[in-house]
């Protein structure tokens, strides 16, 4: 009798081929942090904030040292990681912010195949909680692009918490502080800094928490309640394949930090830092809920996980650190590019792996037609990276990768990188670094290194040649 079930079972499998392809493919979970910093985790060096959730991915799985997204900032990184494309390519050049999430044309083009819609039609049931900003309007909505679940909010940021922001202490940039002045202004759990020199966006205007397509009231802290979303969607659907994309948005502004996590930080004197580590330790401890559930539906050996940041941390207005990264978000250095990227898949891929070799966002689409069953379009830029981290492929991902914003841009081909953040396209500033060499890039090459530049900028101009023009 004992060995009923299994027979039952493999005889299930070979006489039914829609349960046969539904358990060979393994649901994917992407677990997205919005402006983490690349050296602000535990197991990326740094301790002040403990990180034992996230780094517990890395430990069962493989973390990568060279992990890149495909852009500096939010939308056009999540546009290229959820097509598996440079998006440059289709015109997704720029970050919409503000009232422009919702300008007609400021959205990723419904012509452009995202991952879960690919994966819906491999019979996936696909989610997406968190922060979508990818349009703001209707017709860039996530149920036109393939998600069948949205619980989150469309523009590029939102308070963790509705106003008055009771339960929480805040920390919002001004122009000028109460009475006039310069510096900080500390109340009892609201602070002002102006030493942004701007004032905070005003992220919640007409950008409500929506689930499906209507507004909800929701007065959980944000972090806890796309957690709270996440879990239930793995409750709901851990009978069938699932794709769930959860998109964090902490650590992003507005700093805001719960009570709970003020209080287990409170040795961290500077009131801005300790802000900072109670939304990281919050956000951890959500990773931690989300890889628990999963292990209690018995599902871990059939789970695809991957966790990344969008960009790199923006550390003057955040505390984050990309150390021993130079630059920070909205820069083509490699503080602005390489990002805390991890995967895990028990049973599948090795564990307590660094894979050193680059590897771009764009590759989480490759791997999920790969294990999915689907079949790659002929113009994504992303490889299946499960071949290279198996040992099965000893060659490179990706030996040249290209980014674009405006006159800012970079080109890495091998260890050399050529970047200009010239603001004058006419006038390009071009400097050149040996990544293997120089990770900080303190050593400008371009003088030197002539026949180099003079290369690295030809490529640089076939690249660019294959982009499209922004769209917006």
């Amino acid at each position: 009798m004992s060995d009923l079930p299994k027979a039952l079972l493999l005889l299930l499998l070979f006489t039914s081929p829609a349960l046969s392809a539904a358990a060979l493919q393994p649901n994917i979970v992407v677990l997205l942090a919005d402006d983490l910093g690349y050296g602000e985790l535990s197991c990326q060096g740094k301790t002040d904030i403990p990180t034992p959730n996230i780094d517990a991915i890395a430990a069962s799985g493989v973390r990568f040292t060279q992990g890149y997204v495909t852009a500096p900032n939010c939308s056009p990184s999540r546009a290229g990681m959820l097509t598996g494309r440079i998006p440059m390519r289709f015109g997704y050049e720029f970050n919409p912010i503000g009232a422009r999430n919702e300008d007609p044309g400021a959205g990723m083009p419904r012509q452009q195949r995202t991952i879960a819609e690919m994966l819906h039609d491999r019979g996936y049931t696909t989610g997406l909680i968190g922060k979508w900003h990818l349009g703001g309007s209707a017709d860039y909505h996530p149920h036109r692009h393939g998600f069948d679940e949205f619980f989150g909010f469309t523009h590029e940021g939102h308070y963790f918490v509705p106003p008055p922001w009771r339960g929480v202490t805040t920390m919002l940039r001004r122009r000028t502080l109460p009475g006039g002045g310069q510096g900080r202004w500390n109340g009892r759990s609201l602070i002002y800094t102006t030493h942004m020199g701007n004032d905070e966006p005003a992220y919640d205007a007409n950008n409500p928490i929506v689930r499906g397509g209507q507004p909800v009231e929701e007065a959980e802290y944000l972090t806890d309640a796309f957690t709270r979303e996440a879990v239930d969607f793995i409750d709901r659907h851990s009978d069938k394949p699932f794709f769930l994309y959860l998109a964090y948005n902490a650590v992003h502004s507005p700093l805001q930090g719960a009570d709970a996590y003020m209080k287990r930080f409170s040795h961290i004197e500077d009131i801005h830092r300790r802000i900072f580590a109670a939304m990281l330790g919050n956000l951890d401890d959500s990773v931690g809920d989300v890889l628990r559930k999963i292990h209690e539906e018995k599902i871990e050996r059939q789970t695809l996980v991957f966790f990344l940041s969008d960009n790199g941390g923006p550390t003057r207005e955040l505390t984050s650190s990309n150390l021993p990264l130079r630059g920070e978000k909205g820069s083509m250095y490699e503080g602005g590019l390489r990002v805390p990227f991890m995967v895990s898949w028990p049973g599948t891929i090795p564990a307590g792996q660094l894979y050193h070799k680059p590897v771009v966002s764009v590759d989480i689409f490759a791997t999920a037609a790969a294990v999915s069953g689907a079949s790659l379009p002929r113009n994504i830029d992303g490889v299946n990276l499960l071949p290279y981290i198996q040992g099965k492929n000893d060659s490179t991902p990706h030996e040249e990768f290209f980014w674009r914003q405006g006159p800012r841009t970079a080109l890495r081909c091998g260890d050399w990188k050529l970047v200009n953040m010239h603001r004058d396209q006419q006038q390009p500033r071009w400097e050149l670094y040996n990544i293997a060499e120089d990770l900080e890039e303190k050593n400008d090459r371009a003088a030197q290194e002539t026949e180099k530049l003079t290369e690295m900028i030809e490529r640089w101009r076939k690249f660019n040649e294959e982009m499209a023009e922004p769209i917006f």
